[in-house]
């Protein structure tokens, strides 16, 4: 350096770099083993994609389950993942998964502020295949108040705005159910009315909502779990190279209020950044639907660049690059938001609904829109044109769309103006018209529709069976019969969004072993270097099991990892 100056030093056991459910779980499992951590996030605000997450997890066979009288053997979640799994099935990872999964709860919920709540009834998303159940592996994050957070509160990545009613962050399955039947039903009437006045006291005090719940609450419980225990976390502060000592990750330099800061870090550094959604160039050579890496719409962070594995592949990591699905798809719509930026919509569950049906461009349809995000946008892919933009429309009457809304698109008595104005929402008296307001074959919308309307008055589906999976009818509307996912579409003006496809967070990880290790080109372990979270390739083997299987495996193998690191195995 010049003038002969030294670079600034910080000394730490272990390095966590990133700040979602997987690199804060493995901070405050580190933590709990009495070792030194130092936690780096490269965004202004911590949680990452977590933040703005559903908040739920999938493990089986934890004391959640068993609570509610739910027990199963590890085979049996064993022979579901290696259904789900395929060729990609990886044993080693999974057993270690199944085992410390029920452990990591355990500690977490014991030990630290998090806390889960667990629906008696949550279809895995195959539930009918070997292996598949009704309930009792997805969990959700107890809702959490932002106060305990302290100071910190401002510092907590905001939900997606897409995914929020007045700002305000809604809860599990049964506020959305009252927020749906808040114009049909007293008691949900009551409720909502509470919860918003609630929320209006909030802002008026604090400038916010107070009442954390989802990924909000996940990372605003670990966040305050890592700050109990005085671990530091420094905001705005990228990685910019690892240290090596003798092949080993022995720290890295990060970058802080403009100075370059050299961590050692004795036991090594574990990398939690968030995978690569925002990755251009890694989404051109990864995802099939994105030529030129452009065509894909992510509402994870932006930040989220593949720093991770860049890091752990200049120490010779390797990406898992054979999974047949990159990133956990899902359609999505891209919104404009009232103050004239893009906001990107997941459709996770109105596809399910009665009276909603999605079609290509021919206005043919091409999928039962029950099914899960992920197998939905896979059936885009397969039914798209070679060099076409791959996009898809979802349908609707005028009682459905207010009765449930659509996409971005709120039920009655919230105002459609907005989306019309925009774009977002087409229109039409007829279904003519609304094809030639979307861009849709008119003829071939008209002929669909028809089709459909012929069997769904009995709620019937014969051409793609809609409500005849469990996870179908979860999602549908439990008060429609006899098939909570059908309904006939009849009554104009008509409505459609057009979907595109993004993802929840991407799949083609760091390849490591059981212990979260990122092994090299031999294979074998990178002594003092960990991948967690989506900077870990999937055990999932590209497929989508159930609710909660990116965040389930981001915080047992974040637990994992904060165990190895400081020399210990599973309890």
């Amino acid at each position: 350096m010049a003038g002969g100056e030294q670079q600034e030093t910080y000394e730490c056991d272990v390095l966590v770099v990133g700040s979602g459910c997987a690199g804060l779980s493995a901070a405050v499992t580190a933590g709990h083993q009495g070792l030194k951590v130092l936690v780096v996030e490269k965004e202004p605000r911590f949680g990452g994609t977590t933040a703005r997450s559903g908040g739920w997890l999938w493990i089986p066979g934890t004391s959640l389950a068993r609570n509610w009288g739910i027990v199963e053997s590890p085979e049996q979640a064993r022979t579901y993942l290696r259904h789900e799994a395929g060729n990609s099935y990886d044993a080693a990872r999974v057993d270690a998964f199944l085992t410390a999964g029920p452990e990591a709860v355990d500690f977490f919920t014991s030990k630290t502020a998090v806390r889960f709540d667990m629906p008696l009834t949550f279809p895995d998303y195959h539930a009918e295949a070997p292996g598949g159940t009704q309930g009792g592996r997805s969990m959700v994050t107890r809702p959490f108040d932002g106060s305990e957070l302290g100071e910190h509160l401002k510092d907590i990545g905001a939900p997606l705005p897409e995914l929020t009613v007045f700002g305000m962050m809604l809860g599990s399955g049964k506020e959305i159910v009252h927020f749906m039947r808040a114009t049909k039903s007293l008691t949900s009437a009551l409720f909502v009315a509470k919860r918003l006045s609630k929320h209006l006291v909030d802002v008026i005090r604090h400038g916010r909502g107070m009442n954390l719940t989802n990924g909000n609450a996940l990372a605003g419980r670990l966040a305050k779990s890592a700050f109990d225990l005085k671990i530091p976390l420094w905001l705005a502060s990228p990685v910019r190279e690892l240290i090596s000592d003798s092949g080993a990750v022995r720290g890295a330099i990060v970058e802080r209020d403009g100075r370059k800061i050299r961590i050692h870090a004795k036991r090594g550094v574990i990398l939690a950044c968030g995978g690569f959604p925002h990755d251009v160039a890694r989404r051109k050579a990864m995802f099939p639907h994105a030529p030129t890496g452009n065509e894909h719409y992510s509402p994870g962070p932006t930040g989220n660049t593949g720093d991770g594995l860049r890091l752990a592949e200049s120490a010779g990591g390797r990406a898992e690059v054979s999974l047949p699905n990159a990133a956990a798809w899902v359609p999505v719509s891209i919104t404009t938001r009232k103050d004239g930026s893009k906001g990107v919509m997941p459709h996770f569950i109105d596809r399910a609904k009665p009276g909603v049906i999605a079609v290509t461009r021919e206005g043919v349809r091409f999928a039962n829109e029950g099914n899960s995000y992920h197998d939905f946008v896979q059936d885009m892919m397969k039914v798209a044109k070679p060099g076409e933009e791959i996009a898809a429309f979802l349908l609707c009457d005028h009682r459905a769309l207010r009765k449930y809304g659509l996409g971005c698109v709120p039920p009655f008595p919230m105002p459609l103006g907005h989306h019309l104005r925009t774009g977002y929402l087409k229109r039409g008296a007829t279904l003519a018209e609304l094809a030639a307001q979307a861009g849709i074959d008119a003829r071939g919308l008209e002929t669909t529709v028809a089709q459909f309307n012929k069997s769904a008055a009995d709620g019937q589906d014969p051409a793609f069976g809609k409500g005849s999976r469990a996870y179908n009818r979860y999602q549908g509307d439990a008060l429609h019969g006899p098939n909570p996912c059908i309904a006939p579409i009849k009554d104009g003006p008509f409505y459609a969004i057009k979907m595109v496809i993004g993802d929840l967070g991407t799949y083609a990880g760091i390849r490591t072993d059981a212990n979260a290790q990122a092994l090299g080109a031999d294979a074998q372990p990178i002594a003092g270097l960990y991948a967690v979270g989506n900077d870990m390739a999937s055990i999932m083997g590209g497929n989508y099991p159930g609710a909660g299987i990116t965040l389930g495996p981001a915080l047992t193998f974040g637990y994992i990892a904060g165990r190895h690191i400081a020399g210990k195995g599973l309890a």
